[in-house]
């Protein structure tokens, strides 16, 4: 398996930044990055969406272009619920002040 995975960004090609220009005088291209997979990392993660894009702005033009597809993947049609353990309230009594300090009444 080769260390680069090339950016999916549809746009990625189109950005006008020194490391994306390739070729010679005359005949120069822009081309699309490539992202590189550190896989015997002990921090990565396959599941990060960094691993195949190699900006944010990329990441959210791919999101932009493809939303409808991505949704269609796993639409939702109802909520999702979980359940929690409902805080109980805890009864300390009351306090009044008297002329010697504080009183504590049960």
């Amino acid at each position: 398996m080769s260390d680069f995975i090339w950016c999916h960004g549809p746009n990625c090609h189109k950005y006008h930044t020194t490391d994306r220009i390739r070729g010679c005088k005359g005949s120069k291209t822009l081309r699309t990055r490539k992202v590189k997979q550190r896989i015997n990392s002990m921090w990565y993660d396959p599941n990060n969406a960094f691993n195949y894009f190699c900006s944010q702005g990329c990441l959210m033009c791919f999101m932009k272009t493809h939303i409808h597809r991505i949704v269609a993947l796993d639409p939702r049609n109802s909520p999702l619920n979980t359940l929690i353990n409902d805080p109980t309230k805890n009864e300390y009594g009351w306090t009044k002040i008297t002329e010697r300090g504080v009183d504590t009444a049960e």
